[in-house]
């Protein structure tokens, strides 16, 4: 036998000795690790999904739904409001895969679908870095769109109510172009998201890339982050200790709220339907921010008191979705009641308190996320 024969043989034998024990050290981390129930497809339907920032609050909650339909996910995040604990139930399991990675930075991966989550989503955490929050809505979205047009896949958009700004016209539908202030501190996200949405029609026209545009309207549940600074989070963690329930304005102000399990519904509907317009995707049960501090207090049994102190600048006066086109269109609409929402919501956070201790609630001024140990 030569050289060069032995030391092909060699190489392939120890090549196949690394295979061997990647391959009992993943199925040894399977037995060991009891996930949640996966379907099993065949390859053929099985798709490879992305889902930038998805190790986030709604992000998380899209894997696990992917992950249980028996599809391939690949998460990428830098972490800045995502939380690897979001998604842990998944760590070594074959389908998934999780990038620590800035969408801002270009990305190359093979994938059927892509959902594009990335990017901070509270008033204080965009406003904390505005000029990143602009880089991940037009450098972020830009970089997925070239993925997706390399790979030839479809993409999904994560945009927003606040592209409607403070409305004027109420509920608000897809054709409502917006009220919004241009230079205000929301815009660094108002603007971003709403640029985002012209560069995903702008690869459709000009590159007929498949595109989706779901438009989020406010949305609660299991892992929202603690110190997000918005309603339901503040509310709920103020009441279950004790403090003051602090509403920033009269009250007056309303607010449609849907639970997370429904969001996700709605995205994977939009995702893999025939429609390509802007979706609002969002529970017309409308409350004002007074009425729904007081439910938060009830469903709490707190004796919180309720606090009013100066309202923040371009806080819409009223925010309701008109789902028209989601019920039309992909044949979604909310079925979690806001109230059982609120419950599970509740119990997540009572869970959270007793881990963690106290958590002090962010304020409306821009804030970095900061993580309860």
């Amino acid at each position: 036998m030569s050289n060069d024969e032995i030391k092909s043989f060699v190489t392939n034998e120890v090549r196949g000795q690394i295979l061997d024990i990647h391959a009992k050290a993943s199925t040894t981390n399977s037995l060991q690790h009891k996930y949640p129930p996966v379907a099993k497809l065949s390859t053929r339907d099985q798709l490879r999904i992305l889902v930038s920032g998805g190790s986030g609050f709604v992000g998380s909650h899209l894997v696990d739904r992917l992950m249980m339909q028996g599809h391939r996910v690949i998460v990428v995040d830098n972490m800045f409001t995502g939380r690897a604990q979001n998604v842990q139930q998944w760590q070594n399991h074959p389908n998934f895969q999780l990038i620590i990675h800035d969408v801002v930075e270009p990305i190359m991966l093979e994938v059927d679908q892509v959902y594009h989550l990335a990017c901070p989503a509270s008033p204080p955490h965009y406003q904390y870095n505005p000029i990143k929050t602009i880089k991940t809505s037009t450098e972020g979205t830009l970089n997925m769109l070239g993925l997706a047009k390399r790979v030839k896949a479809r993409v999904l958009l994560t945009s927003t109510s606040e592209v409607y700004g403070d409305p004027e016209v109420h509920p608000q539908k897809e054709t409502y172009w917006g009220h919004v202030n241009p230079i205000g501190p929301r815009a660094c996200y108002d603007e971003g998201k709403r640029v985002a949405e012209t560069m995903m029609y702008a690869y459709e026209k000009q590159s007929n890339l498949e595109v989706r545009v779901a438009r989020i309207f406010n949305t609660f549940g299991p892992r929202m982050h603690p110190n997000d600074g918005r309603v339901v989070s503040n509310f709920i963690i103020q009441a279950l200790q004790g403090k003051d329930i602090t509403i920033y304005g009269s009250g007056a102000q309303t607010r449609s709220f849907q639970y997370v399990d429904d969001l996700v519904s709605g995205l994977i509907k939009l995702m893999n339907g025939n429609y390509s317009l802007p979706v609002n995707i969002g529970n017309p049960d409308e409350y004002s921010v007074k009425d729904f501090a007081y439910i938060i207090k009830e469903l709490t049994g707190s004796n919180s008191t309720i606090r009013f102190l100066p309202a923040t600048q371009d806080d819409p006066r009223q925010r309701k979705p008109d789902i028209t086109t989601a019920m039309e269109r992909i044949d979604w609409r909310p079925t979690v009641p806001v109230r059982i929402g609120l419950e599970k919501t509740i119990a997540y956070f009572r869970q959270v308190l007793q881990d963690s201790g106290e958590i002090i609630p962010t304020g409306p001024d821009a804030a970095r996320p900061n993580t309860p140990k």
